[in-house]
């Protein structure tokens, strides 16, 4: 389940790469992974999706560790369990998640909302995550590491090899970075319009350039982002971004956390505060 894969790479004509990714861990380390304030990011909620697929994904593919450390002082574990205990571990930890399916299902049974009953779920749980930045080299640095927790090394050296391995693309001034934009939508008109960077913003919200019907729907694409921003709901404005002028860059090379990259969010009056957003 483990991925890294570029839905959209470009570079404006100062030298300034952007890149975005949608990658797959184990739920437990994404606390680590957003410690990296670099990055603009949107998540699947466990709120959001239904418990019914949650309790699904879980009984036919939880996440399961592939390095089972040994107990030492310490933050690492050096070695390994021998396979006796190997397998041991393994048992148990089946076994908790069959617990916490349970659990989920009497919780369900009970009427409580998935906001609650799919934490339980979450040690088992993959996340699928939509990252955007500019500045890579730190993270690489720190988690595509020997030094780091297994999982979260493991999902950071397949996107930095996926990110040394893409080639961005030239956009000009006029053109936007658009993450889910897909391929066959690409017309000479719609990516350069209103809306595709409002459907782009939302599939990013989504984390998915479908709806959770299954169906490519533009027009549930734009409510949501309205949905979005008339809630205050400002982070996946963040992926779709334009490259600063030569003006913006005079006044500083960040907008944000991108460097040389001016977000949608920041086009958005009262981006930084909902509380001076007018209420309808």
């Amino acid at each position: 389940m483990y991925s890294a894969k570029i839905i959209a790479d470009s570079v404006s004509r100062h030298g300034q790469r952007l890149t975005t990714m949608e990658v797959v861990f184990p739920r437990m380390v994404l606390a680590e992974f957003n410690t990296h304030r670099v990055f603009s990011r949107n998540s699947a909620s466990s709120r959001a999706i239904p418990v019914e697929k949650q309790l699904r994904k879980i009984k036919e593919q939880p996440f399961v560790p592939e390095y089972w450390g040994a107990n030492q002082s310490g933050m690492q574990a050096e070695a390994e369990l021998i396979a006796e205990a190997k397998d041991a571990a393994l048992d148990e930890w089946l076994a908790a998640r069959d617990s916490a399916v349970a659990h989920v299902e009497k919780l369900l049974a009970i009427g409580l909302h998935k906001q609650l009953a799919n934490r339980i779920l979450e040690p088992f749980m993959w996340h699928t995550v939509i990252v955007t930045a500019t500045e890579w080299s730190n993270y690489f640095a720190l988690r595509a590491n020997e030094m780091a927790q297994p999982e979260i090394r493991k999902v950071s050296e397949l996107m930095q090899a996926a990110y040394e391995a893409s080639t961005p693309k030239q956009l000009s001034d006029d053109e936007w970075h658009l993450p889910l934009i897909q391929a066959e939508e690409y017309d000479g008109v719609f990516e350069k319009s209103d809306d595709a960077r409002m459907i782009s913003a939302a599939r990013c919200a989504r984390v998915s350039y479908l709806t959770h019907e299954g169906k490519r729907d533009l027009s549930a694409d734009i409510v949501l982002y309205d949905r979005l921003t008339s809630g205050g709901h400002m982070s996946p404005l963040e992926h779709v971004a334009r490259s600063l002028t030569k003006d913006e860059l005079s006044e500083g090379e960040f907008r944000g956390n991108f460097r040389g990259w001016m977000q949608l969010r920041k086009l958005v009056p009262n981006e930084d505060d909902y509380a001076k957003v007018e209420k309808i």
